[in-house]
């Protein structure tokens, strides 16, 4: 077999111990999480809904700091909507210096939104949140990025997973998609990992009830069950240790992919490479503040636990699988990287084309939506794109273990 001959070869050249870990990083774990991501997503069900019209009372908090050019549209899109019920919205202003607050109201008086403006000069949105939260006087709160546009029925399918939903799940997440795919070849990229990539991861979370981040892009919460836990954390990835709060009582936390919206996502390398940094930084705070052994479900425990193998992930990815790979690709050299640990290539590859076709079928057609064409964004998304985001979060897992400065932008 290949892979004895693979360690033999290793051991020559590294060492025993040496030779396992490589094998470990670039081989076994990327196999088991690509093993379970295929044995997750072809045991997806979603349940029927049972409420489809929903007309519950909401609140939308939408937090912002100097929005000014994109609020009135993320306004008017809400009025958008053919949600049923009453709805409110919050605009947690956090210590704006432009006129966001004015454009917001104007925009909400424009289209007849029933509209709060709330305002908090503590830096952090959390505090922005919190504040608001305060203000809220409905079962269920949502919370909407203020660069984020809702699609027509994402308010209505949102609620109705939740109200459709066991008992004690106390939160839904949307979908979120990118919207400004054209801007260059970087966001063409970025519009294939949240289409598939994290829409993807989502959904096996989602099965298991276990979804990780309720995203504060577009999610539901029970607001009781929010104010019980305290709120947002003051933590630069507020919406994950929020989430694994949640999960840490033995509540749900739920997946609906047809619930859509769209966001910006980064145009320019360094702002991505920011975000990233931020994401990876965000879950080591989660894990610290809510390790997985604390999970009072088994299933989350499960979940959140494969978070303990993403840094080794991107460790084995960026500082071991590549260097193998320009080795084996251009000068022939199978040491470090064998065809063996390849055969993660094809696996996903499949994944990634079952993906598709589901979000085609059964999340697009539904919503009358269209897939755009995007083959070099594709293309790069399967070749590259993984480069940077390893990249990206080896330098926030840095930054946690050092304890800099937090950067929210």
């Amino acid at each position: 077999m290949a892979e004895p001959a693979w360690i033999d070869d290793l051991t020559t050249s590294f060492g025993a111990p040496a030779a396992w870990i490589i094998v470990s990083l670039v081989a076994y774990l990327p196999g088991y999480v690509v093993a379970l991501m295929a044995m997750s997503l072809i045991l997806d069900r979603q349940p029927p809904l049972r409420v489809l019209d929903p007309t519950s009372p909401l609140t939308i908090i939408v937090a912002a700091r100097n929005e000014q050019g994109g609020i009135a549209e993320t306004i008017r899109c809400l009025a958008r909507t053919d949600y049923a019920g009453p709805v409110r919205v919050i605009l947690a202003d956090n210590g704006s210096t432009d006129d966001t607050a004015r454009f917001a109201q104007i925009a909400a008086t424009e289209v007849g939104i029933n509209l709060t403006i709330v305002r908090e000069e503590r830096a952090g949105k959390s505090n922005a949140l919190n504040t608001a939260l305060t203000h809220v006087t409905t079962e269920y709160v949502i919370t909407v990025d203020a660069d984020t546009l809702l699609h027509r029925d994402a308010l209505r399918r949102l609620i109705s997973r939740l109200e459709s939903a066991p008992p004690n799940t106390v939160a839904v997440a949307g979908t979120v998609l990118v919207r400004n795919s054209r801007t260059n070849l970087l966001t063409r990229m970025q519009e294939w990992d949240y289409y598939l990539g994290i829409a993807g991861v989502k959904r096996m979370q989602g099965l298991f009830q276990s979804t990780l981040v309720a995203q504060g892009a577009f999610s539901v919460y029970l607001t009781e069950r929010v104010r019980d836990i305290g709120g947002w954390p003051d933590a630069i990835g507020e919406d994950i240790v929020m989430t694994w709060k949640l999960l840490e009582q033995g509540d749900r936390v739920i997946f609906e992919p047809t619930a859509v919206a769209f966001t910006d996502a980064p145009g320019a390398l360094k702002h991505f490479m920011r975000q990233r940094a931020r994401w990876a930084r965000g879950m080591l705070e989660g894990i610290r503040a809510v390790p997985p052994w604390r999970q009072t479900r088994k299933l989350a425990g499960l979940i959140a636990g494969i978070n303990l193998l993403i840094p080794l992930l991107d460790i084995g990815y960026a500082l071991i699988w590549l260097p193998g790979l320009v080795l084996f690709v251009f000068f022939g050299d199978p040491t470090i990287v064998s065809l063996w640990a390849l055969t993660v290539i094809p696996a996903t590859l499949i994944i990634y084309g079952g993906l598709r076709h589901y979000q085609r079928t059964r999340v697009f057609g539904p919503l009358g939506l269209f897939v755009r064409k995007n083959l070099r964004g594709y293309l790069l998304f399967l070749l590259v794109y993984q480069v940077f985001c390893s990249i990206a979060s080896l330098v926030g897992y840095a930054q946690f273990l050092g304890g800099t400065a937090r950067r929210w932008k």
